[in-house]
């Protein structure tokens, strides 16, 4: 699952949209309790790739194979606090119910945690899952070249690449 940024803004008027209609939020301005939601996601998507980029310097540093990646990069997250895969959902949702309970544009909050938690990691993932559609699709584009190949890993970064143009969803 990923968090693109071009999906940012429709995810955050659906999380108002969600909570306001199901009267477990009340907000002053719509507008600006969606970018209240939007910073949060910004946050996440800044977080995760320092993260990124402080695990592929430590490979590089450390010369170790890229195998490594994944385990670098979740201690550095482990390390800043900071989620990655479920656990991000976990991050994001704790992150916005706060500023909900800061924010001059909400006026109250009328769900417990649980609920509000529930609520918006279904809409989260809900959009986050389309990058397993992408990858599915990429996939069938080039399938007729032989996995792990350098040829096929820049196939697919061109199929990628261009799925994502179609679909705007920048990085």
């Amino acid at each position: 699952m990923r968090l693109y940024a071009g999906k940012i803004p429709t995810i955050a008027a659906e999380i108002v949209k969600v909570l306001v209609d199901g009267d477990e939020l009340s907000v002053l301005d719509r507008g600006e309790a969606e970018l209240d939601v939007q910073a949060v996601l910004k946050e996440y998507i800044r977080l995760e790739r320092e993260c990124t980029e402080k695990a592929k310097d430590l490979l590089q540093t450390r010369n170790l194979p890229y195998e490594h990646f994944g385990k670098i990069k979740r201690q550095i997250a482990g390390e800043k606090g900071f989620g990655l895969g479920d656990e991000g959902l976990d991050w994001m949702t704790t992150q916005m119910i706060e500023s909900f309970m800061q924010s001059p544009h909400v006026e109250e909050v009328f769900a417990d945690d649980a609920t509000l938690r529930k609520r918006m990691t279904d809409i989260l993932k809900k959009h986050m899952q389309i990058d397993d559609e992408i990858d599915a699709e990429v996939r069938r584009r080039i399938k007729n070249l032989e996995e792990g190949t350098a040829t096929w890993e820049v196939e697919y970064q061109k199929a990628l690449d261009q799925i994502k143009k179609n679909r705007h969803l920048g990085e």
